[in-house]
């Protein structure tokens, strides 16, 4: 098990379930709800890469650079791409302009997708092994 991983892990999904919660008794009728769906897709991609680093941590080989360059792209790529939507969504609430972090948005989203290859290929080498 790495501690790192679980530890990253429940933080991610404990901060999904209250802003997913945030979203449903807070934002509702705050913000359109495109921005509302917007929003709900962050917490729906938190938690999905908290549950990833949940099980990925509860796995017993670790070593590796790899494995170091997972979490880091789940970690920052999550905060990147989750963290970006839940500023432009709720940008017309507070009345600051979030538009200049959009490109953050995609960036975060290629970080998490350069991750999940980094695993796939790690799986792949283990069936081989």
């Amino acid at each position: 098990m790495n501690r790192r991983f679980l530890v990253a892990g429940a933080f991610l999904g404990l901060v999904a379930v209250i802003l997913g919660a945030f979203a449903a008794h807070g934002l509702k009728g705050a913000i359109s709800g495109e921005s509302l769906g917007s929003f709900e897709t962050g917490v729906r991609f938190q938690m999905y890469h908290a549950l990833l680093l949940l099980i990925i941590g509860s796995l017993k080989s670790f070593s590796g650079r790899s494995w170091n360059a997972i979490f880091y792209l789940i970690c920052i790529g999550t905060i990147l791409f989750s963290g970006s939507i839940y500023l432009l969504s709720t940008g017309s609430m507070s009345g600051l302009d979030f538009s200049s972090i959009a490109l953050l948005t995609p960036l975060g989203g290629g970080l998490l997708i350069i991750a999940w290859i980094i695993l796939l290929l790690k799986f792949i080498k283990l069936k081989k092994e």
